[in-house]
């Protein structure tokens, strides 16, 4: 079955770290650009970072740009997400996707359309309390 698995959320306090991975089963993570996504309650998805298939390439909403740090290691089929400095308004359950091409365009990302991602995870709960 070809499935994404994130893991590595929690509740952490305002300033607090935390790894977030995205393991992926049944296909070679190494074929896809991985992008990470948050959806806050009553709030739109939105793109957070996005790596390529070779890991040369990455890039980050402002939101997050100097605090979260996104990296791969295809050997182990797993895409990471280096959260520091973290804040409440980052309170948001993570998704990871798999795609061909990162959907940054314009300093938005795009997951719909002619842009949607192959692969999903369920997603995993980050939580920071103040």
């Amino acid at each position: 079955q070809l499935q994404l698995v994130e893991s590595g959320g929690g509740l952490v306090q305002r300033g607090g770290s935390l790894r977030l991975s995205c393991a992926a089963s049944g296909f070679s993570l190494g074929d896809y650009a991985i992008g990470w996504f948050r959806q806050a309650p009553g709030k739109e998805r939105e793109g957070v970072s996005c790596i390529s298939s070779s890991g040369g390439s990455t890039n980050y909403a402002d939101s997050v740009k100097g605090r979260f740090t996104i990296s791969r290691a295809n050997a182990k089929n797993t895409v990471y997400l280096q959260m520091n400095s973290l804040k409440p308004v980052d309170t948001a359950v993570y998704y990871c996707a798999a795609r061909v091409k990162c959907t940054y365009y314009s300093g938005r990302y795009y997951y719909t359309g002619i842009h949607a991602y192959d692969y999903w995870g369920r997603g995993t709960q980050v939580t920071v309390s103040s």
